[in-house]
């Protein structure tokens, strides 16, 4: 999806071929958004878990975290991330701890059966990717992983910020 429908030529410059490249990047990225969803969805046949509350049992299961901290991992609003917390927190996947850092906010961290029903989670996606049989080389894949995370961070960081500041 190059910029108003062009395609580079072998003459184009390598900056202007980054752009072009960008473009391409981040339509792909949206549509495999888009798959992955649909895809997640019929693995866990519109399980009792959306896929945010899925979303946040993976983000627990680094550290516990705070709801604020979870609403920057996603990004959405914190208050976005407090009703799927309050829902974990009903079907007992999710507790709140005191928080040695900060007395009002508290730390969300997965209970015993969230950690058993994220492992579950887990291990059934892991085994219809098996049996899907991949034919990427991992190395292709992880490269890919390091591309989108490091586009991920510059749209995060400091330089990012100053562009759309001016």
């Amino acid at each position: 999806m190059a910029p108003e429908g062009k395609q580079p030529t072998a003459d184009t410059d390598e900056a202007t071929r980054r752009i072009y490249a960008a473009h391409d990047l981040f339509a792909e990225t949206v549509s495999l958004f888009h798959r992955l969803k649909v895809v997640t969805e019929e693995i866990h046949h519109f399980g009792e878990l959306s896929g945010g509350m899925r979303g946040v049992l993976r983000n627990l299961d680094a550290a516990p975290a705070t709801v604020p901290q979870l609403a920057r991992m996603r990004p959405v609003s914190r208050q976005h991330i407090q009703l799927i917390v309050n829902d974990l927190k009903d079907k007992e996947l999710v507790e709140l701890v005191d928080n040695p850092a900060h007395q009002r906010s508290r730390l969300v961290q997965l209970t015993a059966a969230g950690t058993r029903y994220l492992k579950a989670m887990n291990r059934k996606e892991g085994e219809l990717l098996a049996e899907l049989g991949i034919d990427i080389p991992a190395a292709d894949m992880e490269r890919a992983a390091r591309t989108l995370r490091a586009v991920r961070e510059l749209f995060e960081g400091e330089r990012w910020r100053r562009v759309v500041a001016d």
